[in-house]
């Protein structure tokens, strides 16, 4: 009879532990759901927050010209702008000079403007009427 008892103690003890062993399971597995939801914030959106004047610009071009290295560095910068290691605006020079730094040649469009009788013409258009006028 005392087998019989010590078995059932056995059973009752083991019983207790898978049953807090299945509580902790299902604690944890509750947790992660949380930072998931944080973790679940687009890396390019955090670092769109940030981007101050013609950044975008800078952005969308070396993601249209160096996709997979764009999307590595946009990863590093989101993760660095939630540690806040960096909290400044990065404005489009800045994120230009990151991406050449790192070996990235982005090409960007051009212009350039002069001023001609009080209006801002772009200097292809000054220099084809200056040519047009010579003939």
């Amino acid at each position: 009879m005392s087998d019989d008892s010590e078995l059932e103690r056995l059973k009752a003890k083991r019983l207790a532990e898978m049953q807090k062993n299945i509580n902790t399971r299902q604690d944890s597995e509750k947790t992660p759901e949380q930072p998931k939801e944080q973790a679940q914030e687009n890396p390019r959106d955090v670092l769109v927050k940030v981007l101050g004047y013609r950044g975008m610009e800078v952005l969308q071009n070396a993601e249209s010209q160096f996709p997979n290295e764009t999307a590595m560095i946009v990863q590093k910068l989101s993760e660095l702008i939630k540690t806040g290691e960096l909290n400044e605006t990065l404005d489009g020079g800045k994120l230009l000079t990151l991406f050449r730094t790192v070996g990235l040649n982005i090409r960007m469009e051009t212009k350039i403007n002069v001023e001609q009788d009080g209006k801002f013409v772009s200097l292809t258009d000054k220099l084809s009427k200056e040519t047009k006028d010579d003939e």
